[in-house]
């Protein structure tokens, strides 16, 4: 039996908006508007896809999964993400870490890693 990864997939009070934000941070694309929700890939679809749903409430507590992403430049990174709606997260990392914590702008925590 084959199992293949599809999709992973976010609860978002504004699936649209928050599918739209993660397409232009990752430089992916929004291939399906579906009434199920927005799903968001990369061009060349070689690995799974977002995939955002709707929900009532605002999202609440810390992650228990997050994506980790990788930028040549952390910093400048971290300082265009905050422009476009992101913040920094405290989640109890040390402060040596090599990764910075942030929240999207509906508050889903995601890492920028230290470029290797």
């Amino acid at each position: 039996m084959a199992i293949r990864w599809e999709a992973l997939t976010i609860d978002a009070r504004d699936p649209a908006a928050l599918a739209q934000w993660w397409a232009e941070t990752l430089a992916w694309e929004v291939v399906e508007w579906l009434p199920a929700g927005v799903e968001v890939r990369q061009p060349e679809r070689r690995c799974a896809s977002l995939f955002f749903v709707s929900v009532p409430e605002a999202k609440q507590g810390k992650n228990r999964l997050h994506l980790d992403l990788y930028a040549d430049d952390q910093n400048e990174t971290v300082d265009a993400l905050t422009a476009r709606g992101a913040t920094r997260a405290d989640v109890g990392q040390p402060g040596d870490a090599p990764y910075i914590v942030m929240r999207d702008p509906e508050g889903n925590e995601f890492c920028l890693l230290d470029p290797r």
